[in-house]
């Protein structure tokens, strides 16, 4: 192998580590994230080998730095839905008061029903309830509950899993997404906007791609007899997005 062509091998080979090379915003860790196995397939750098965080759990975190900057935190009264372990032990810290709330789980301070909440008007400055509301059906409800439940100014952080540009509901819940009943798609923003009047929606582009904060899965090959009302998208690297919700 000449010179030139020896430098262009490593050089393109340091290219390939340095792309797989990844900073966890949630932990800190810096290296290479695990690749999973999905029903699209092998879904390439999802995992953080260190907290387990995935790529919607690194750009809600960075999200909430976002808010870091605009909010004072230590004053906040916070309502956390169906928290993840790791989110909640950063989250917690942070906070005037926080309370975790599910309707099933058993490690979380209260037991909650999000469509018939038991908080008073206006209990609460901030609440983050992620991947909850594609798994009830009568999500126009719980948005209205989030929405009562928030004080004047206060922020509600609301992901989904955003699939394609349309949402899809579905006629019973899908065993084969964990019970989910509706496939969101970007237009899932507009039920928001029903309760709340000012929606802000961050996405994966609006951050330092050395957080990897993208879902890498050929969405083309939907629908499948496992998920039968999923419609297709074309790529094999999809944006993540976060919607903001402010009680104005």
């Amino acid at each position: 192998m000449s010179l030139n062509r020896l430098k262009r091998h490593v050089g393109s080979a340091i290219s390939r580590l340095s792309w797989k090379r990844f900073t966890c915003p949630v932990c800190n860790y810096a290296g290479s994230f695990r690749s999973l196995r999905a029903a699209t397939g092998t879904r390439a750098h999802a995992q953080c080998p260190q907290c387990e965080g995935l790529e919607r759990h690194r750009l809600q975190w960075l999200v909430v730095k976002e808010l870091q900057k605009e909010l004072d935190f230590a004053k906040l009264r916070v309502l956390h839905i169906a928290p993840e372990r790791f989110i909640q032990a950063r989250l917690r810290p942070l906070c005037a008061s926080y309370l975790s709330a599910d309707l099933y789980a058993k490690e979380v301070d209260r037991r909650e029903d999000l469509t018939s909440l038991s908080f008073p008007d206006k209990s609460f400055d901030l609440v983050y309830c992620s991947h909850v509301l594609e798994h009830i059906k009568e999500d126009l409800s719980a948005i209205r509950e989030v929405r009562r439940v928030l004080s004047p100014g206060g922020v509600a952080i609301l992901p989904v899993p955003f699939l394609s540009d349309f949402t899809v509901e579905y006629q019973a819940p899908n065993e084969y997404e964990g019970g989910h009943v509706r496939a969101p798609g970007l237009d899932y923003v507009d039920r928001y906007k029903v309760c709340f009047g000012n929606v802000r929606l961050f996405s994966s582009d609006n951050f330092d791609p050395r957080y990897q904060l993208y879902i890498y899965e050929d969405r083309s090959r939907w629908p499948t007899p496992a998920m039968p009302d999923r419609r297709p998208s074309a790529g094999l690297r999809h944006s993540d997005y976060v919607p903001i919700c402010r009680a104005d």
